[in-house]
């Protein structure tokens, strides 16, 4: 018995030391989801300190986090499967027997006794082929794949408030602007109708003008409209109240980034995170594959009962009443209704279906990120050109200015081309907007990943 208690013991002992390995320093991961070093590239104090907010607010982020550490305690789970089992299986029997029971010749007359158990008992399954090393690897593969989730959802969510705070910024310089049209407009309608009335132009101009003040009307109240939606959507990131101000950089202060690269080495779609989880999904797979497999070979449980069994509570603990059995049980599945077989083949079926989303993935991966450097290449090309196009516009007002002082040219051609120069304006703010935004995408594309230390394709 004593040599019973000590290999049990000792199995005990063996499992605590495989399963208290040396954790490794925790490193708050979110924390280099959000990457504020990143969006400290943008020079925008508001934005920085929004990006903190959502970090500690957002919703979003908090259920990806809770479905990490689900995903912790399911392999904790599976470990634990590995491990030996032990129990404590007391019970109290009261037996009735009837005087039917021999012993060779002897009867046993009628008699009634009660029956007190209290063993420990253990069992282990002997992990000879790995199959639930292979079963808690699998689970690893797929905590990992959560943890590729998660980062996923901090990328795509501070991108998304990165380019609404940029479009708050855009409609609030928009509704200005849109606002000072729309005064010009009415101006104008004055003076024409003022013409109309001195016989110098037809009704049809007068109506025209009216009509063009309508649609910038129009423009004005879709423009206020879109700053309230955006407004909605920067309070659910942030996860405050609705009424609360939204405080942003003025559209003078945004900064934009110079010096993007290009080109990316086809190696950069290694950082992303839906690259990494669908190579960790082919590895689960894999795991799940050998683990069907060897699940057709035998079964070997190690167990063993250390305990007491006596007939009298006041004996239970002498030593008459001690018990132990050890010993090992093989087990082989000789029919089943082929479950097995279909088990493995199904797992098969899974292995290729993860291999085609690997492949998949590699695929989309180079169009998102070709997509977005060629959109990033257009918006600087179009940024430049607004620039110019507004510095013509400022000449030919200038010009008309002029005239006008000394009477080459009248009040309403004056007012004409401020408008046409405010209008130019706008372009201008919604292509340096778009340079900002296509950055961002550009960012997300590349996995969340720091633009000016990606190496440059030469």
């Amino acid at each position: 018995m004593k040599k019973i208690l000590i290999t049990l013991l000792l199995l005990l002992f063996a499992a605590q030391i495989s399963y208290a390995k040396p954790q490794k320093e925790a490193v708050d991961n979110k924390k280099l989801y959000v990457n504020l070093q990143w969006w400290e590239r943008y020079n925008d104090p508001y934005l920085t300190e929004y990006m903190q907010t959502v970090y500690k607010n957002n919703h979003d982020l908090k259920i990806a986090t809770l479905k990490v550490k689900e995903g912790e305690r399911l392999v904790k789970i599976s470990f634990a499967n590995e491990l030996p089992q032990l129990s404590l299986d007391g019970s109290l029997n009261r037996n009735l027997k009837s005087s039917d029971l021999y012993f060779g010749n002897m009867q046993i007359k009628s008699f009634k006794q009660s029956e007190l158990q209290l063993p420990l008992t253990m069992s282990y399954e002997i992990d000879i082929w790995g199959v639930n090393r292979f079963r808690t690897k699998s689970i690893e593969k797929q905590l990992e794949m959560i943890m590729q989730d998660e980062r996923a959802s901090y990328i795509a969510l501070t991108s998304s408030f990165a380019s609404d705070y940029f479009n708050l910024v855009r409609l609030d310089k928009l509704i200005e602007l849109e606002k000072e049209i729309v005064e010009l407009q009415k101006e104008i309608v004055k003076k024409t109708q003022i013409k109309f009335n001195n016989g110098l132009c037809s009704k049809n101009e007068v109506l025209n003008e009216q009509k063009a003040l309508t649609y910038f009307e129009e423009d004005l109240n879709n423009l206020l409209d879109k700053r309230d939606v955006v407004k909605h959507q920067l309070h659910v990131y942030l996860a405050s109240e609705p009424e609360s101000e939204v405080v942003h950089s003025k559209y003078e202060d945004l900064h934009l980034l110079t010096g993007v690269p290009s080109h990316f080495d086809s190696d950069v779609i290694t950082q992303r995170p839906d690259f990494i989880r669908a190579e960790n999904n082919i590895k689960r797979a894999g795991y799940n594959v050998k683990a069907a497999k060897r699940d057709f070979l035998p079964k070997f449980v190690l167990f063993g009962q250390l305990g007491f069994n006596a007939y009298q509570f006041n004996k239970l603990f002498g030593s008459p009443a001690q018990m132990a059995a050890a010993g090992i049980l093989p087990q082989l599945d000789i029919f089943d209704g082929a479950r097995k077989w279909n088990i493995m083949k199904l797992k098969k079926l899974e292995y290729d279906e993860a291999f085609q989303v690997y492949e998949q993935t590699i695929l989309t991966s180079f169009q998102e990120v070709n997509d977005a450097l060629s959109a990033n290449n257009t918006a600087q090309k179009n940024y430049k050109d607004s620039e110019d196009r507004v510095k013509y516009e400022d000449e030919v007002y200038n010009l008309i200015n002029k005239k006008e002082k000394i009477g080459a040219a009248s009040e309403l051609e004056l007012l004409y081309a401020r408008q046409r120069r405010l209008l130019t304006q706008k372009e201008e703010v919604i292509s340096k907007v778009n340079c900002l935004i296509s950055s961002i995408t550009l960012y997300k594309a590349v996995g969340g990943q720091d633009l000016y230390k990606i190496v440059e394709h030469i």
